[in-house]
């Protein structure tokens, strides 16, 4: 019988961590919730006691279970309550002494480029009192922390204000910083390593340059917006991160030189445990890297002899161990799907593997069950973050595995062999290029299949009917997996459903007046003119979502394409709005900038031969049962600008809708200088939907938006995203003045249809 006490015992620490903040009132975890889950561990905890009639095993849980607790409200006590903490919660002005322990995090706002990083506070200054203390902040400053190197001691002066995290005691909003000592020695190999690593692959093009560096040691820095949503669409994100799965390619390919230089025996241990230290100071000794390095050691010890029975013991215990040295992993989303991914593989690959093995052969069945295996383990929790299940996920994978370790062992050498002769590393560099080429094509056309994401609630109900899903398909796949006809079906099956469009049932709804599509950080909106035929006010970033988006509506038929503005998230998927429709005009705004966008839509338009041209201010327009009339920008209004990206939002063409009785404001992305302009020219307006300006960013004139008095506000934005969107001061008083808010990050994509009531949001 397979030993899983070890295992139910990680589990248990893990709900411990989660309570001990709560039940000191340190977070807002939901008290109802957990006190279900607790019970449910205790329970468990005790029925494995009684089965193995074992004493030692109840006292075992109970004492793990609050051993966490109590570590994870000591930690949660130890940030909140200090010096640090306590100016924060007034503002306070102070001069910090800190070592910088992440690298920086680029934050891209509305009119800023910011940069976030990790920092322990070491001696502070305010109000004339000194302190010595160490606690973690998180640092938010200019592009001078980008040069700021991991391991070194800064001091700054700065802001503190309340962070959002439990895991940070403040935010320190900094000056320049000024470096006070140099990082160690280990800190500067490392860093020359990965800039190694990073020149081999500089002569490449940029995604396979971004790449490399990504998979060797987690600098995704430089890697794409684009490319990133194509790995997350696909399910290769993993691949853009530290994970054990870099770790135990790194580390294995060192044993594997070893054993070539005949080391044995226990120098073998000796030679991975060094590979191990050597991999956490190249990758840096994040949170997330530890956690990395623990799962793959799980995963290294399954590969030797009684390896699953070991690993899993092994992952029962790295549980124990990282969350009662750092009990906020629990709260992790990249540690629950690092462990969730382990042990999937670990329960679901073997018997999975066996049974493709009675008829392919045994290489081909382990590359096949273990991105399965994982895939299907992660699902759920997957599904509750995103709303989405990847049904390409698996193929993607399978198809992209052969080239991870090839690319990762040979960016590897590139960075070594650099650092003696650059030219001999760009040579390794160019062949790990090669291999990442070929993950980046199976990530860019995996996304485009139509079932790359398909949409799945996020309530109990739903979750519930997923996790039930995935654990028959755990249960039957060996059974079914072991006939060659079946097992042959079943990955057919799996393929069709890659490569076909799924139905969606009730989608669009009967009488839909216009659709917010779910285009991720931007804008597409659809209003109905007729059967099959629509007008569209924005085409999002990405070509593909919204061609996807008017297929499923049906729409053949562009009577009036308007761009509200030039940004890319606006204009960038005018292709897919194009694509094998007919297109009668486009509307855009006066204010030609920035250049990229007006080239984008300048470049689309002639190859569809139709020449935009500016909104007419005050004009009103029918096109079937639609009636339109542009608010804003005015008829003086500026054609060329700055360059500046409020700006061009402030240039946003904003229309009046009204179509079945309903009326629809569309603001663009306009700011509150243009709402204010737009409330004194058109005093009194009142609508029934509103489409929040600029994805709800903080930036907006309140009072405005609450005189429209709207039934329905719909704000599109990308789930993730890096600008803030939406802010709470903006959909918070929206809601509290009674009106429905949705977004498409939490919704989907958004139909209003009209009803004797007023309008109805339907999600999809």
């Amino acid at each position: 019988m397979r030993d899983l006490r070890l295992p139910a015992l990680g589990a248990v620490a893990w709900i411990g961590a989660l309570s001990g903040p709560v039940l000191v009132g340190e977070t807002a975890f939901p008290r109802p919730v957990l006190g279900a889950a607790l019970l449910l561990l205790v329970a468990l905890g005790l029925a494995l006691g009684v089965a193995r009639r074992s004493r030692a095993t109840v006292a075992a849980v109970v004492a793990v279970l609050l051993g966490a607790a109590a570590v994870a409200a000591l930690h949660a006590g130890r940030v909140g309550h200090n010096p640090v903490a306590a100016l924060a919660e007034r503002g306070t002005l102070v001069r910090v002494t800190a070592v910088v322990t992440s690298d920086p995090r680029t934050v891209v706002g509305a009119h800023a480029t910011e940069e976030l990083v990790d920092l322990r506070v070491r001696a502070m200054s305010a109000r004339g009192t000194n302190y010595r203390l160490s606690v973690p902040v998180l640092g938010l400053g200019d592009d001078s922390w980008r040069t700021v190197p991991l391991g070194a001691t800064v001091t700054a002066r700065g802001e503190l204000v309340e962070a959002d995290s439990d895991d940070v005691a403040a935010l320190l909003v900094a000056d320049d910083p000024t470096v006070t000592d140099e990082p160690g020695v280990w800190w500067r190999l490392s860093g020359r390593l990965r800039g190694a690593v990073r020149g081999a692959v500089a002569h490449r093009p940029a995604d396979q340059a971004a790449l490399v560096p990504a998979l060797v040691d987690g600098d995704d820095a430089d890697v794409s917006d684009t490319l990133a949503d194509d790995f997350r669409a696909t399910g290769l994100t993993h691949l853009l991160a530290v994970s054990g799965t870099n770790l135990t390619l790194v580390v294995g390919f060192l044993l594997v030189l070893a054993r070539w230089c005949r080391v044995r025996g226990r120098w073998l241990y000796a030679v991975g445990a060094a590979g191990i230290a050597g991999f956490v100071v190249l990758a840096r000794t994040e949170p997330s890297v530890v956690r990395a390095a623990a799962m793959g050691t799980v995963g290294l010890l399954a590969m030797g002899h009684h390896g699953r029975q070991r690993a899993l013991r092994s992952l029962g215990a790295s549980l124990l161990a990282l969350l009662l040295l750092d009990p906020g992993l629990a709260r992790s989303v990249g540690f629950a799907l690092s462990v969730v991914a382990t042990a999937g593989i670990l329960l679901l690959g073997p018997p999975w593997r066996d049974a493709l093995a009675r008829w392919l052969p045994r290489w081909a069945a382990e590359a096949i069950a273990v991105p399965a295996a994982a895939q299907l383990a992660c699902t759920p929790l997957v599904a509750a973050i995103s709303g989405q299940v990847s049904l390409v996920a698996v193929g993607a994978n399978l198809l992209a595995e052969p080239a991870v370790g090839p690319a990762t062992v040979l960016g590897l050498l590139g960075g070594l062999l650099g650092l003696v002769w650059a030219p001999l590393g760009a040579l390794s560099g160019t062949l790990a290029s090669w291999c990442v080429a070929w993950i980046i094509t199976v990530a860019h056309h995996g996304a485009r299949l139509p079932t790359a994401g398909v949409g799945w609630g996020t309530g109990p109900l739903a979750l519930l009917v997923l996790v039930v899903v995935c654990v028959v398909i755990a249960l039957g796949a060996p059974v079914v997996l072991r006939h060659r006809i079946a097992g042959a079906a079943s990955c057919l099956v799996l393929v069709g459903v890659s490569l076909v469009r799924l139905p969606t049932p009730g989608w669009p709804p009967d009488g839909w007046v216009m659709v917010m599509c779910d285009v991720g950080q931007g804008d597409g909106l659809v209003v109905s003119t007729g059967s099959h035929s629509a007008i569209v006010v924005d085409a999002g970033p990405d070509p593909d979502p919204m061609d996807r988006c008017l297929d499923d509506l049906g729409i053949r038929t562009v009577p009036l394409l308007v761009l509200t503005h030039f940004h890319a998230d606006h204009v960038d998927g005018i292709d897919g709005v194009l694509a094998g429709r007919r297109v009668g005009d486009i509307w855009t705004t006066r204010l030609q900038d920035p250049p990229e966008g007006v080239a984008t839509v300048s470049r689309a338009s002639v190859a569809a031969g139709v020449v935009p041209h500016p909104a007419p201010y005050a004009a009103t327009a029918t096109v079937g049962d639609v009636t339109l009339q542009v608010l804003w920008p005015t008829a003086d209004s500026p054609t060329q600008g700055p360059g500046d990206g409020s700006t061009a939002n402030e240039a946003s063409v904003v229309l009046l809708v009204v179509s079945h009785g309903l009326s629809l404001l569309l603001a663009g992305d306009v700011e509150p200088e243009g709402q204010a302009a737009i409330a004194r020219s058109v005093p009194g307006l009142h609508v029934d939907v509103l489409k929040v300006p600029h994805h709800g960013s903080r930036y907006q004139d309140e009072s405005w938006l609450l005189s429209l008095h709207p039934t329905v506000a719909l704000t599109s934005v990308g789930a993730h995203n890096d600008y803030g969107h939406p802010a709470a001061s903006t959909l918070d008083p929206l809601a509290q003045a009674g009106v429905r808010v949705y977004r498409t990050d939490q919704d989907g994509s958004l139909a209003v249809v009209g009803s004797s009531g007023g309008p109805v949001v339907v999600t999809h």
